[in-house]
This record gives C-alpha cells, structure tokens and sequence, in this order.
C-alpha cells in the first residue's frame, strides 16, 4: 500500500528516484503523471495516488504529454539517477564502500557529469545521499535493535566515533537518547488560539523543540508524543513559569505583529543542510519572501532547490524558523505543512494585508 503522505513528498519534489514506483493524478486537470513530471504542482486535495497506469485509467485519466507515465522506458537520466539511488541506498545498509567512479560507469557518465546530475535530481551529492540512508537507517534500528552500537554497526557505519561526531547535527541527541525515544528529557507545553489556529509550544531545557499549529490542543499533544514517546510531557498552565511565559509571549507579540524578529533558542533534531538552510531563513526580513531557488543559492548550493524544499518540509518549529516565507519563483505559494490557507494568512499579515 502506498504511503500518501511519502508520494505527496516526492511529487512536491518532482523526484525522479521515485518515478515508476507510483503515479499521482490531478482530479480537476483529468490526467495522471510521474512523480518528475515538470508541470506546475496541483493543489493537495486534487491528487490521487497510484501504483500502476491501469489504476489511473480506471478512475477516468489520461497519461499526460510531457511527462509521458506510459512510456515504455523512463527518461534516460531519471533512470539512471533512480538506479544510482537503488545502488546507494544497499550500499548505504551492507556497509560496503562505493566509489564515484563505480557509479558514473554505472549510468554511462564521467564522475563530474554525474556529480552534476544526481546533485540536480536530489538536491544532494552521492556521498550526502549515502549518509543520509545511514542515518535514516540508524534512526529506525535504534528503534529496534539490543544494543546503540548492533543499531550502529547494521545501519553500515564503519565506526562509533563517525556518528557521535555529526549526532547533535542529525539526530539533536545521542543516539542512546535518540533510541529511548527521548527517554529522560522533560518537555513542557502549551497550547493557545493565534490569529491563525491553534498552536502548541514546546521546550526542552535547551529550547523549544515543537512549535506547530494543529486543530486542537489534543491533536498537536498527539503529534508532540509520537515525537518523542519516551518522554515526560507536562503541559503547562497559566501563570507560565519563566522563560517559557517568555516564549509564549513572543510568539503572541510576533503573530500580532509588534515583534517582527522572533530571537528564541531552538532544539530540534537536523541534518547538516537542514540548519543551513533553516539559519539563513531566519535573516529573511519580516515582510520579505525569498525563492526556493534564492535560498539553495544564498546557502552556496544553488543546484538544490528540492532540497531546499524539503528541509522547509521538515520544519518542526513554525514562526521561529520561519518556512512560510519561502515561496516559488513564479510566485506561487508552494508548499507548507500547516496548509496553504495559513501560509497566506502569515505572509497577508507579515505585509501589512491581514486577511
């Protein structure tokens, strides 16, 4: 079965790895099209996923023309790229080394030619993508396995020392920490009614670690949980013990407009790329937009549009970090994981236009 929520992401992205594992269609254009397809994005709650064309077709749509999904072989590049990621991610798991010139003989490019390629595909170096599949590996043995270092050792990590080094930059704790589920760490919250929704706020003693808007109080408790479900959650009510009043009051002042910088520590797990992009979003002056384009190049990887979307994407601190400022070169919205409507209403009232 298919994870929606997995496709939305790669569609967002116009990931070519993904193409031919699943095929999305756009209800009100009455077409169905590849994950890569160049075509301007649909809104969410137009696409339907599928698993084959047959799917599609059944539901009444027909293959688009520029991406073509009923080809019989995918674009000689996207292929490739897929193939270079299916070969990363099992050597990523065995361990084994993979050299860059292994894998540009492999998809018929000189190492420069591919270096270029699967950076503009994925947003990422090979060697960036390799990690990645590590630590997304390690993420879920430690979650499974006996032992922090079995967990280390099977998701293909050489050494210990290798991870402890990057932990605090990918995973915001150790991985003993990470593997308790937060065991051990004492998080208070509180939720209240902004201008646009409810959201909750969240601290560890190092910082907020969960800022999001949600439907309720009990929805957004949920998500904090699943978070981090190992550990002790109070929340909090009036009067609020300092700094986290100091929190909360800032966030109230910034939504109503009389405190344009928000200037509050945060403590959420990242990659590497992720705080880079996430600390150049917040010079984005109040009341300014930037391109997702205009961020991969101010970040020094202009190549990495995509990638600069997903990090957005994984923004757990709404506001503080401020992801709704980042916006298409065209001038549409994008996307933002608290829905569109608010990223308007943010942006309406950030200019001086509340809705």
């Amino acid at each position: 079965m298919l994870n929606e929520q997995n496709c939305w992401e790669a569609v967002l992205q116009k990931d070519p790895s993904q193409d031919g594992r699943f095929y999305f269609g756009v209800v009100t254009t009455g077409v169905y099209c590849r994950p890569s397809c160049p075509a301007r994005r649909p809104r969410r709650e137009n696409v339907r996923f599928y698993e084959a064309p047959e799917a599609a077709e059944k539901d009444g749509l027909r293959a688009c023309l520029r991406c073509r999904p009923r080809a019989e072989r995918l674009d000689a590049t996207s292929a490739k790229m897929g193939e270079i990621c299916d070969l990363l991610r099992r050597a990523a798991l065995s361990g084994e080394p993979v050299k860059l010139e292994t894998l540009s003989r492999r998809a018929g490019l000189t190492p420069y030619q591919l270096q270029r390629a699967f950076r503009a595909a994925l947003g990422v170096t090979p060697r960036q993508y390799l990690q990645n599949c590590r630590f997304e590996a390690l993420k879920q043995n430690l979650r499974s396995e006996a032992s922090v270092t079995d967990a280390i050792y099977e998701s293909g990590f050489g050494s210990s020392s290798r991870v402890y080094e990057q932990t605090d930059e990918r995973l915001g704790m150790t991985p003993a920490e990470y593997r308790a589920g937060g065991k051990g760490l004492a998080i208070s919250c509180v939720s209240f009614d902004s201008p646009v929704g409810r959201l909750m706020v969240a601290a560890t003693d190092r910082g907020l670690c969960f800022v999001q808007f949600g439907a309720s109080h009990e929805e957004l408790l949920a998500s904090l949980r699943k978070e981090y479900p190992a550990a002790a959650i109070e929340t909090l009510e009036p009067p609020l013990p300092a700094p986290f009043d100091a929190y909360v009051e800032a966030l109230r002042k910034h939504l109503q407009g009389d405190q344009p910088r928000l200037d509050l520590p945060v403590a959420v797990r990242a990659t590497a790329f992720e705080l880079k992009v996430w600390s150049y979003l917040q010079s984005i002056p109040y009341g300014e937009v930037r391109s997702y384009s205009a961020v991969a190049a101010a970040v020094g990887r202009p190549t990495a549009t995509r990638a600069v979307a997903r990090a957005c994407a994984a923004n757990r601190a709404a506001l503080v970090i401020p992801c709704h400022r980042v916006i298409r070169a065209n001038g549409d919205l994008g996307g933002y994981r608290w829905g569109l409507e608010r990223k308007q209403k943010l942006l309406e009232r950030e200019s001086g236009r509340p809705s």
